[in-house]
């Protein structure tokens, strides 16, 4: 079976509190297997072979609106891509750990999309960016909470939405997985 991890945004953030038992039992009344939760942020391991991975997005995103009341992004990586993740990340051993964030999305931003958003943040903020594969990768320099390079600034420049993780998070996620 493959061994998946379910990042989901805005979870126990600006108001959207869930349980992780509940995130969980959610997953287990999907049939899922080996479901397990890391962080309480929604972070959710799971095994599976019967889906590719953008069905299961899809899946994911209905559970939360249907169970939940919420509306929230979801990105589904393998433990391969969670890795590649975090050795394709330029500022990975540069910046510090809890700084330098893969930024999941949910598409492929094209070469000019991702220029945009280099020029409209052009002067805002020390923050340095890199894009990946369905990844942008960022050092935060300062930190995150206070940065103006926000989910909302990124999704309308890139045109999808997306759901961030330190390197710090991105590593005890590969080793539970």
């Amino acid at each position: 079976m493959t061994r998946y991890v379910a990042l989901f945004g805005s979870i126990n953030v600006g108001g959207n509190r869930l349980k992780m038992a509940d995130l969980r039992y959610a997953f287990e009344r999907e049939e899922f297997e080996d479901v397990e939760t890391v962080v309480a942020s929604g972070n959710v391991l799971f095994s599976f072979d019967q889906r590719p991975t953008d069905g299961l997005e899809d899946l994911f995103a209905h559970m939360m609106r249907d169970r939940f009341d919420m509306k929230s992004f979801v990105a589904v990586r393998t433990k391969e891509e969670v890795q590649a993740a975090i050795e394709s990340n330029p500022f990975n051993g540069v910046g510090e750990d809890n700084l330098v964030h893969t930024h999941f999305l949910g598409c492929q931003p094209n070469e000019a999309q991702f220029e945009a958003l280099m020029a409209d943040y052009d002067g805002r903020g020390p923050e340095q960016l890199a894009a990946g594969e369905r990844a942008l990768f960022i050092d935060f320099v300062s930190g995150a909470g206070g940065s103006r390079l926000t989910s909302a600034f990124i999704e309308r420049r890139l045109g999808c939405p997306g759901t961030a993780r330190n390197m710090r998070s991105l590593r005890r996620i590969l080793e539970k997985m």
